[in-house]
This record gives C-alpha cells, structure tokens and sequence, in this order.
C-alpha cells in the first residue's frame, strides 16, 4: 500500500495542511470536556468560583488566613494581594464594600495561581470549620460536618477541602456586598460562549480536511490511472497474456476506486484517531489515574473483536477482487460473442456461467458483509458497557469524595473520545484489506517489467538503404513456449518492391510480421530496417516509418474522417480522400449522407467486414509511410476489389518497400519476391513463377487454390508481369 503513495510526493503541502487542521481539531474536542466539566464543578457546584484565589479579600479575612500559614507562604500570599485604602475600594469594582480595606488580587501567572490555591486552600478551610462552630448547626453546616467528622485536614480528600474553601470564598463574597447569581451567570455564559466556538471551529476543520482529503485521493486516483493507462500502452503481446482485458479494466477502475475511498478516509483515521486516543489518555491519567483501568478495559476488548474480524475477512477480501475480474471476463466474452452463442443456441449454457460466476461473487460479498455487520453492534456493546462501568465506579468515588461529578462527566467523553479513536482504526480494519489487494493488484500492473524497451543511446536510420527491410538468421520463441516458432529466417526485402509472405496455417507469417514493428523481439538474429537493428533505434522512430494493416481491421468510435487520418493528424482533406480512393472505399464513404463525417460505432460495427478492411488499409495510406504491412489485410474483399485496390497500391505507392502476408495466391501472383514458410521455416524465395519450379510447397498451394485454367492463366499473367 505504501508504494502507492510514491505518486504523491508532489502533494507535500496539502498533506501537511491536513495533518497541521487534525491537529487542530484533536486539540479543539479533547478541550471540550474540560469545559463541560467546569461548566458542572465551576458553573453550577461552584457558583461560578473557579478555585480558591479570590479576586478580592476583607482586610481581617487575609490577616486570619495568613496567621494560619508559614510565614514563607504568608509572604508568597501578600505579594500576590494589594491593598486597597477604602477611597480606593470606593473607586473600584468592589464598591460596594463600604466597612473597611479590601486586599486585591494582581494580574499573577496560571502557575503562580495554582500555588496560591494550594497555599490558600487549607487555612479556608480551617476558618471555615471555625465558621461554622460558632454559626451553630444549621442544615448546611451538618452536611459539611458530617464530611470533615473523624478526618484531620492532612487526611481530607482534595474535592472536600476545595469545596470548603470554594464556600469561603462565597461567603467572602456576599460579605463585600457582589452578586453571587451574577457572578455565577457570567462565567457559564462565558465557558460555554467558549464550548460553542471550539465546537463550530472543530466542525470547519473537519469539512474543510474532508474536502482536502477527497481532493487528494481524487488526485491520487488520477496520477494511478494515467500511469496504468501509459503502462499498459507499453505493454507487449507478452505483458498482455499475464493479464486478461477483464482484469485490466477492473484494476484500472474498481481497484483504483478502492484505494481513492481509503485514501479519503485515511488522514481522518490514521493521523487523526492516533492523536485523538494519545490525547484522551493523557487527559484521563490528569482527571483520575485510579480509574484508567476501565478504559483498558474496553480497549482490549475492541482490538480483540478487530483482530478476529481481521483475520476472518482478510483472506475473503483477495478473493473478491478475483472474483470481480472473473465477472467482468464471463461479462465481457458473453457480450462480445453474443452471435455466436445465438447461432450454436448456447444462451442456457452461457446464463448457467454467467449465473455461476455472479454467485460466487455474491457469496463472498455476503460472507464479507456479514462479518463486518458484526462489528458496529459489537462497538457499541463494548461502549455502553464501558460507561455503566465508568458511572459505577465514579459514583463510588464521588461519594468517597476523591472526584467531583463534572470530573466524572469529563472522564467520560474523554473515555468515549479514546474508543471513538479505537473505532475509527476498527473502519481501517474494514476498508484497508481490500485496499490493500486493490494496491497490490495496481502495483503488479505498475511494477511489471516491460520487455520491449527503447535503447538508452538510440541509433539513427540510414538514408543510403532507406525503405529496405533484412531479416538475419531471425528465430522467434513466445514467451513460456517449449520450441521455437520461427527457425532461422533469412532474406532481404528491397526498398520500393513488393515482397509477400505465403504459407499454410500456422506456418508463421504473421508471427514474422509483427516482428518488424516489434510487437515481439527475436529470440535469436536480428532484423534491420533502413540498414539499422531495430533494438538499436526507438520504438516511435520506427514505426513512425511503418504503415500497419492487422489482420482483422480496428475501427475507433469517432468519424470515417477521424480514423483515415489517424496515423497523420495534419494530412490534408486531398490526402485522405486519396487513400480513400486508393483503398477502394470512397465509393460508399460519400454513398452516406455525412461521408466523410458519418460516425464510426465502438469497434467499427456499424459497417461490414469488408468496408472496415478498405478503411483500415486507407488510414495506413493516409499515413503515406516508407514501409507498408499487410497483414492478410485482403481477405475480407472480394477478388475484383482485391485485384483493383492492389493495381492502385502498386501505382500511388511506388518508392515504398510493401510487405504483404497472404493466404491466396492470386494476391501476390505480381510480388517482385515472395517468401513461402513451412512450420516457421523458409522453403523458398523468388518470383511466382520461379516458385512453381523450384519451391513443392508453393506449388502445392497454387493446385489447392487454383483450377487447371485459373493455374495457366495464372502463371501466364505472372511470366507476362515478368
């Protein structure tokens, strides 16, 4: 899967941006439940007092606290505090404080306020056990009571002496005349001014990393299909027979979709669900290290529940994939030989395949899905359960007093934060295995080893042999095959001449010819074009040179016009109606209402055999190359229209070397040089004629094809050629 991300090494900035707004945004909902917490322990249990550092102080109240503090503490109090005459109090916020002096908090560091209230804390609480012994028992004074009976100061929990402490700052307070409601208003209306925009601000963080991320995996999916498709167009016959068409097309799309979707989820998961648990375990360990063991708890129990899924699914997921290839090829075949199956009446045998394959992809669809049904149910299992715990053994503590019940709340989300992140890693485990495949199988086509590659210091054509075409002692073996198909071939095909290739099924001449253009490269010899060895030159070079027929002729969805001007874009409206003429196809080219612009369907299959042969032989005379090869191009026409495009060839083609593969004699009787192969061999080199009488083979073939008179004549219009 990592390999796959070598392709967005350019995306540097965008990936840091998502990383730098997770960060962000684990940051804003890991402080969330800090406020919720002191919007309960603070807003409401408090009355809005945070700690037990006050904003202001009656003169006696800090003399009785200091005289219960080492002097060292005392001195760390008093330089905290100002002392305010009452024209000062009278002037300031505490107005309403008319019996005496006020001492005035100073604008002091986080740090500095923390050791007050440690300092602080204590000697409140022993005023206010004093307090309340000469206030006499009232409800509230025996509620506290009852808290502080049979404990020493040391021995209190620190939730009870802050409590304490928080009531004498509120009696402090109310003795200066402040509004304790208003006090307590102001700062619930300030945290959860506070909760509201780390909320909106997480929630724009969020959208926006969507948006980045899905931009990026489009991207990505862009960059993997472009490089498949440029692979795959430098693939040789022997690439192609390691992957079916089938399996090319689902890994250039569904695969390559698969990745897109993890990719879109990944920076959410993988960057973001490691900070978002990292931080909700150390938020937990500052709110209550005693109860940390419940969220072990519950972590154990998700990984285990992902790992068994994991390992039941992940095999199924690799055979998925497999099976789409299987689908689409039984699809693919199905659609394409659709006359065929209507002609033998095979359509019950071909839905019985058809069906076959869709079931087996349905039953491992369903074995996949089942499994991870399983998973949410049991998530949210492991999560309830986790709170009942939570709640069972915060209630106990809170009513020990080591916590307070804002802290209970925070602890919590924070615990819901950290399985949420376990959660999000458990979609991983769904969507990564079949990534996973879906990258490996993307990987095989990008990593394959191409085996026709140009030179690293390609050669030029010589313009002394130029058009000639010499094969040396040539042997050819496919790939994998056990012996060689061609053995040993020799000979040398003129600049400007015509030399044809003739022999029985199977004999090897197209296996020859799509040597030159090197759709395979030789086992053994080689094959010079222009009096340089084809490996020698690049690819392009060469074939810019050639003007290729295939045996079965390749239309492009498009126009007529689109596809005659195929090898040469720029040629000019003369050239292409000129190659048109010269094929023989520009009589029912402009029989059609558009002509030239009438539409070609997908695989040319709305004009007949013939017509789409005539065009492909015109798109290689568009071309107007120095090499023409015909492929058995002839066989889908009619004599008179194979007898009359060739006349046409031989003169609009004159200074160009043609090369023509045949099955009937009479489409190369006029061959300056025809060459008859048998089993991969050549058996004999020459003119018709000559052939006749030296070559049985070629003879052999002239008796089969041609009548007695046809093989006089025959040989009559080749010794008048001559």
């Amino acid at each position: 899967m990592l390999k796959i991300f070598r392709y967005l090494k350019k995306a540097y900035i965008p990936i840091a941006c998502i990383v730098l707004l997770l960060c962000v945004q684990v940051s804003c909902e890991l402080t969330i439940p800090t406020y919720t917490s002191n919007i309960v322990n603070v807003g409401i249990q408090q009355g809005g007092i945070e700690d037990a550092v006050p904003d202001a102080v009656r003169e006696e109240s800090m003399q009785a606290l200091m005289g219960m503090m080492k002097p060292k503490d005392a001195e760390k109090v008093k330089d905290a505090y100002e002392l305010y005459t009452k024209k000062q109090v009278k002037d300031s916020d505490y107005s309403s404080y008319k019996k005496g002096r006020l001492y005035v908090r100073k604008d002091i560091s986080k740090k500095d306020r923390e050791d007050l209230d440690k300092i602080l804390s204590k000697p409140m609480l022993m005023l206010e056990m004093k307090m309340m012994e000469q206030s006499g028992q009232t409800k509230e004074n025996a509620k506290m009571a009852q808290k502080f009976k049979g404990k020493s100061i040391d021995d209190m929990p620190e939730s009870i002496i802050s409590q304490a402490a928080i009531s004498f700052v509120k009696a402090e307070y109310k003795a200066m005349g402040l509004d304790l409601d208003q006090i307590q208003t102001n700062y619930m209306l300030k945290t959860g001014a506070i909760m509201v925009g780390l909320a909106l601000l997480a929630m724009a963080v969020a959208v926006t990393v969507v948006l980045l991320s899905a931009k990026l995996a489009a991207r990505l999916s862009r960059i993997l299909r472009d490089h498949i498709f440029k692979k795959v167009m430098d693939f040789t016959n022997s690439e192609f027979d390691k992957f079916s068409t089938a399996s090319l097309i689902t890994r250039s799309t569904n695969d390559i979709q698969q990745i897109q979707m993890f990719v879109t989820m990944m920076f959410r998961i993988v960057v973001f669900a490691p900070l978002m648990g990292l931080g909700g375990i150390y938020k937990v360990l500052k709110t209550n290290v005693d109860m940390t063991w419940t969220i072990a708890i519950g972590v154990v129990a998700i990984m285990t529940v992902i790992l068994v899924l994991f390992t039941v699914a992940m095999p199924k997921f690799k055979v998925l994939q497999k099976l789409i290839d299987r689908l689409n090829l039984v699809s693919r075949e199905i659609l394409t030989g659709l006359p065929v199956i209507r002609a033998f009446s095979t359509e019950k045998h071909e839905k019985e395949r058809f069906d076959t394959a869709n079931k087996n992809l349905m039953k491992t669809n369903l074995f996949v899905n089942r499994a991870m049904t399983f998973m949410m149910p049991l998530m949210m299992l492991i999560m309830n359960a986790m709170t009942v715990l939570i709640v069972y053994v915060g209630a106990d503590n809170i009513d020990l007093g080591r916590m307070q019940v804002g802290d209970l709340m925070a602890f919590i989300q924070y615990a819901m934060q950290i399985i949420m992140s376990f959660l999000f890693i458990s979609m991983v485990s769904i969507m990564m295995p079949r990534a996973q495949v879906a990258a490996e199988r993307v990987n095989e086509i990008l990593d394959m080893e191409i085996m026709i590659k140009d030179p690293k210091r390609p050669k030029e054509f010589l313009n002394e042999k130029k058009g000639e075409v010499e094969f040396k002692h040539v042997s050819f073996r496919y790939p994998d095959a056990g012996e060689d198909m061609l053995h040993d071939i020799s000979f040398t095909a003129p600049s400007g001449k015509t030399t044809a290739f003739i022999g029985s099924t199977g004999s090897g001449k197209s296996t020859l010819i799509n040597l030159i253009p090197r759709f395979f490269d030789v086992t053994e010899g080689s094959i010079l074009v222009d009096g340089v060895d084809i490996r020698e030159v690049k690819q392009s070079d060469l074939r810019d040179k050639l003007g290729y027929v295939p045996q079965k002729g390749v239309l492009f969805s498009g126009t007529i016009d689109s596809n005659l001007r195929y090898g040469k874009e720029d040629a000019s409206e003369e050239e292409v109606k000129k190659a048109a003429r010269i094929a023989q196809a520009a009589d029912f080219i402009e029989e059609k209402k558009e002509a030239y612009d009438s539409p070609i369907a997908q695989g040319g299959s709305n004009v007949s055999g013939g017509q789409k042969q005539r065009l492909s032989i015109a798109r290689a005379v568009a071309k107007d190359p120095e090499i023409y090869i015909f492929d058995d191009s002839f066989s889908a026409l009619d004599y008179k229209t194979d007898v009359t495009l060739r006349q046409a060839l031989a003169r609009e083609t004159k200074g160009s070397t043609t090369l023509i593969v045949a099955q009937r004699i009479s489409t190369i009787l006029h061959a300056d040089q025809i060459v008859v192969l048998d089993e991969g061999r050549v058996v004999g080199t020459g003119t018709h004629e000559e052939l006749l009488e030296s070559c049985p083979v070629y003879l052999q073939i002239a008796k089969s094809q041609l009548s007695e008179d046809d093989f006089a004549k025959a040989r009559g219009e080749a010794a008048e050629h001559e």
